[in-house]
């Protein structure tokens, strides 16, 4: 069976690659300064900027990041709370095996381990994925749905893949002839 990874597909983009935001920045100033807008947010946002990845030996921005998880779960948990969201966010539905060339790893972004921004990722969080192994996730982490309903709640904007582990590959990927996806339909 083929297994995939999802990621947001940008509003401007370059060429027919994902490449990672640091790399962004020597090909289109202008569009890493628009893409890193969103660090500026909050003095704690700004430090995942130098954040380092551990096992990887890379910055976070030195990595495309990409959700191990069909991103309609997203979708489905947040309307079913009544969160208002856009309506065809669209992504790209990747096959795994685009990522061979690279190197990859999951980041296991817990609430009982998650610090914040600002904190450095222990070693334990990240684990050296082969491709060979990989399997989709079927299913939202409980911790993202409570994590939806408290942030809401309160009012709060909110990331809308939090607690939801995260595959990083330090490398370029080839999006040419994917599948784009809305994240309101299950494919």
């Amino acid at each position: 069976m083929q297994e995939y990874i999802y990621h947001m597909v940008p509003k401007e983009m370059i060429g027919d690659k994902l490449i990672p935001l640091n790399a962004l920045s020597e090909i289109s100033p202008h569009l890493y300064k628009k893409y890193t807008k969103k660090y500026c947010s909050h003095p704690d946002r700004l430090k995942l900027l130098k954040r380092q990845i551990p096992k990887l030996n890379c910055l976070w921005n030195d990595v495309i990041h990409f959700i191990p998880l069909n991103p309609y779960y997203v979708y489905e948990a947040l309307t079913c709370l009544g969160i208002k969201t856009k309506e065809k966010q669209r992504f790209f539905k990747i096959p795994i095996e685009r990522l061979t060339n690279n190197t990859n790893a999951i980041y296991f972004y817990t609430k009982e381990k998650y610090k914040g921004p600002a904190m450095n990722i222990n070693e334990g969080e990240i684990k050296l994925l082969h491709i060979e192994t990989y399997k989709e996730l079927k299913e939202l982490p409980s911790a993202s749905l409570d994590y939806y309903k408290v942030e809401n709640e309160k009012g709060n904007g909110f990331g809308l893949f939090a607690y939801i582990p995260h595959l990083l590959s330090l490398g370029e990927v080839q999006i040419k002839d994917v599948e784009i996806v809305s994240w309101n339909q299950f494919d």
